[in-house]
């Protein structure tokens, strides 16, 4: 039986990981992908009773992902959990696990986003009365952004007179502008004048600091309970509606990856199969 030992750092310790740590800083991952990166490494020596990494073989990296599966993790948690292993197994020990086929990936779930119309954003958005949380909703929605970029946002990333948003330090260490909408730029003048924020647009209950992404989520959460929509929504939702409606107005879907800050194309083509412009020009058969 596998279990997990949180916080033994006696039994692994620092070194076997500090080249893997090591060229991460190199490459200037984020801290996010560094802490991951490490902690699905030090799983798996766990995983095969604190093997040394000289001595794990393929067979302990299909046993370790098999676990996995079978706990139910979702495939983007997999996905991590091997190119943290790949990485280090490939990259650092140049060992040739993942060389012809000897660890594959699961096959990927083909699920479709989650789309709101344009009337339950606006439901949405009209049935909050904390301005802050109704300025959250409408620069997620209107601009495209994720939960992270949002709560990242300072001052200085607005620029009202050419209707922008500079989103920094993006997903893959990305910079890139999107739209500022009209509705967004109208409530922040309400919120400046009555929150009066220092350096980041939404800011905790100490000035200067930004609130978490937990606290967004369950912002948009409660909106779209409170606006009777029964679908799952959670700050991505607004993300693939703008994308959607965007496609739908007849925006070119090149502008829309480089809001969306895409890097493949194929990705946001995702967003063909959902927007339904084409099906009001096939029209009704009954």
């Amino acid at each position: 039986m596998y279990t997990s030992f949180k916080g033994n750092t006696t039994v692994i310790g620092r070194e076997p990981f500090y080249k893997l740590e090591q060229e991460m800083r190199l490459r200037n991952f984020s801290p996010k992908t560094v802490k991951a990166y490490l902690y699905y490494n030090k799983e798996l020596l766990r995983f095969a009773n604190y093997k040394s990494p000289l001595k794990i073989v393929v067979q302990d990296i299909r046993d370790y992902l098999d676990f996995l599966i079978s706990s139910g993790k979702s495939r983007s948690t997999l996905d991590l959990a091997i190119n943290a292993i790949k990485f280090y197994y490939s990259s650092i020990l140049e060992r040739k696990f993942f060389d012809k086929n000897k660890i594959v990936r699961p096959k990927r779930e083909k699920y479709l986003p989650i789309v709101l119309s344009k009337e339950q954003i606006i439901k949405m958005i009209s049935g909050t009365g904390n301005i802050k949380h109704c300025l959250m909703l409408v620069l997620l929605y209107s601009s495209g952004l994720r939960v992270s970029e949002l709560v990242d946002l300072r001052i200085s990333d607005i620029d009202v007179a050419r209707k922008t948003v500079h989103v920094r330090n993006g997903k893959g260490k990305k910079d890139r502008i999107t739209v500022l909408s009209e509705k967004a730029i109208w409530i922040f003048e309400r919120y400046f004048r009555e929150y009066q924020p220092l350096e980041y647009i939404f800011e905790s209950y100490h000035l200067g600091t930004r609130i978490s992404t937990r606290t967004v989520q369950v912002v948009v959460a409660k909106a779209a309970r409170e606006a009777d929509i029964k679908k799952t929504v959670g700050p991505h939702t607004l993300r693939h509606s703008f994308a959607t409606h965007m496609l739908e107005n007849g925006v070119n879907l090149r502008y829309i990856q480089s809001m969306l800050g895409h890097k493949r194309l194929e990705t946001t083509q995702i967003y063909t199969k959902v927007a339904v412009n084409r099906f009001k020009e096939i029209g009704d058969l009954l």
